[in-house]
């Protein structure tokens, strides 16, 4: 049996799907998302999957489809998913190589664990875009700097990454030693789930076989040169903890292309708005306008994020208004081929 309240099911959750007990159907949470077909967990074990057509053809797109992490409705003897509960939550960026579509990463995340290497793969420029997916998606983020051991200078890296984390924790642990693992392992309480998010050979895999107590991952080492790993995890998988609670691994993401808005960039970037009150002109873009009050008191590095960040925000926004045209007038379709039915 498997305890559905340990992985998050509460009352909210029993409410939004009382209306499909009549017809037959039981909760269960996406684990495994292959090829048309899902491993989905239920009270009485865990079984695979497939999703009713209706649903695909209703989907406004990929992102409307249930993914890891997701609460479905499904028929217990067909092994068919018949509807996909809303969404608390979720991590999502742009798909690689698709600028103009979403992919949704985990769903109903409540920590996100942003694993950053203490070697060629730190980079805060890095962690300011995990960041902004996680505000956009009403995700919790840590920042985790893994290898710690292999560092010569932790307390200097994690100043940095606290400049730019805002009120996101920042831990230093190695997954390895074990070393400051506890710190991780308090967060997964029962009924939170916890995403592991990060590039390939940060360590997500080693950090997820030391808090499971076993080797379940396949790890690999590093290249020397760039500290770059290959994709050791292929697939996103949810794990269900012994003490309650659920961790979602993920692949490493080579892109993190941003699928936010201008809102969740600008939170994350608290000291270029409170200088910006001290700039000359009130609409200054902090790039060319005479008196300009950020242009020298923050670092190149962090403004040129920023502006990067915000123009992607501005070119999703587009996108996302545009999907809401495409969903209302595909609803409003249905609704007019229901009526002449009748």
């Amino acid at each position: 049996m498997i305890d559905l309240a340990a992985l998050g099911w509460d009352a909210e959750r029993e409410s939004q799907f009382s209306p499909h007990r009549p017809d037959g159907l039981v909760p269960g949470r996406v684990a495994v998302q292959h090829r048309g077909a899902y491993d989905v967990l239920a009270e009485d074990g865990e079984r695979r999957c497939e999703v009713v057509p209706r649903l695909v053809k209703e989907a406004a797109s990929a992102a409307d489809l249930p993914v890891v992490g997701d609460w479905v409705a499904l028929d217990p003897d067909t092994r068919v998913i018949h509807a996909l509960l809303p969404r608390r939550s979720s991590v999502s960026r742009r798909r690689a190589g698709e600028s103009d579509v979403e992919q949704v990463l985990a769903a109903n995340v409540d920590i996100a664990l942003i694993v950053c290497g203490l070697d060629a793969d730190f980079n805060v420029r890095r962690i300011e875009r995990y960041l902004a997916i996680c505000r956009e998606g009403n995700v919790s983020p840590v920042v985790v700097l893994n290898k710690a051991d292999e560092c010569e200078d932790v307390a200097g890296a994690l100043d940095e990454a606290r400049r730019v984390a805002g009120a996101a924790g920042v831990l230093a642990i190695s997954a390895r030693t074990g070393f400051g693992c506890d710190a991780v392992g308090a967060l997964l309480a029962p009924g939170v789930t916890a995403a592991l998010l990060g590039s390939s050979g940060a360590g997500k895999s080693t950090l997820l076989n030391r808090i499971l107590g076993a080797d379940v991952q396949k790890t690999a080492a590093v290249r020397e040169s760039d500290s770059r790993g290959r994709h050791t995890t292929t697939r996103r998988s949810l794990v269900v903890l012994a003490n309650g609670g659920a961790l979602i691994d993920t692949p490493g993401l080579r892109e993190i292309q941003l699928w936010v808005t201008g809102e969740s960039v600008g939170s994350g970037f608290d000291d270029i708005a409170a200088l910006s009150a001290e700039c000359r002109f009130g609409d200054c873009t902090h790039t060319v306008e005479p008196g300009c009050a950020v242009r020298g008191s923050v670092d190149a590095g962090r403004l040129e994020s920023f502006h990067k960040m915000r123009r992607e925000a501005e070119r999703v926004s587009g996108l996302v208004t545009e999907k809401q045209r495409w969903r209302s007038a595909h609803k409003a379709a249905r609704q007019l081929y229901k009526l002449r039915g009748k």
